[in-house]
């Protein structure tokens, strides 16, 4: 049974989180504020964390980086908080997704999903990931659209690899740039917009629209099936 652990020092939003994960067969834990959140972890250690930002004792970013220390335990943040640098800041520190309240369950049951798939042992083999009229083979490193191979330059499929092992997660741009570039490259913006364009034009059916390589203006991008 997956292990939840909710964070909040709201009641209300810890009861009504409670019982909607209860009810569909998750194991819950709770904190009211930072320290008790990381005593609760250190206990009994979470399968995924929702945890709000604005905590009585401790700012949810300095427990996001406590957490991290501990171990590599899927983060979603849910916050008031609707500041685009907020965000940034929650992500760069480990988070691994954002829900601004207020929220609806129904979203943010289908984060928590992704989050599970994204966390599950993966196979012995390299994965085959299908989207659209798109295939990439990760382990042979091919990339064929409507069976046709496309080349990729090796920083388009260091992004592209980096975006498919993430499914469904808020990369920031910060986090991408390191990622894909480097130290020294966390401020280089126009590359990695760049760089998405150029796979954009290469595998979206229509580059203007894309729905596969998305983006959040001001915090990431997030790659969906």
């Amino acid at each position: 049974m997956t292990r939840i652990m909710v964070v909040d020092d709201e009641p209300q939003i810890v009861r009504a989180l409670s019982i909607n994960l209860r009810a569909r067969g998750y194991e819950v834990t709770t904190a009211g504020d930072g320290t008790e959140a990381v005593a609760v972890a250190d206990l009994a250690p979470p399968d995924l964390v929702i945890l709000d930002l604005g905590l009585p004792d401790l700012d949810g970013v300095d427990v996001i980086t406590r957490l991290r220390a501990r171990s590599a335990v899927p983060i979603l943040v849910l916050s008031g908080r609707s500041d685009s640098a907020d965000k940034v800041e929650a992500l760069d520190a480990g988070a691994d997704d954002y829900v601004t309240k207020p929220f609806g369950m129904d979203e943010l049951l289908a984060r928590l999903r992704v989050m599970e798939r994204r966390t599950a042992p993966p196979d012995d083999a390299a994965p085959v990931v299908t989207f659209g009229a798109v295939t990439v083979d990760l382990g042979a490193t091919r990339v064929t659209v409507d069976g046709d191979e496309v080349r990729l330059t090796p920083t388009e499929w260091h992004l592209l690899e980096v975006l498919l092992r993430n499914p469904g997660r808020l990369l920031s741009q910060r986090q991408l740039l390191t990622e894909v570039w480097g130290p020294g490259y966390e401020n280089a913006n126009g590359n990695l917009r760049l760089y998405v364009a150029q796979l954009r034009r290469k595998l979206e059916a229509d580059p203007a629209r894309p729905v596969h390589i998305r983006n959040e203006p001001g915090m990431g991008y997030r790659f969906e099936l």
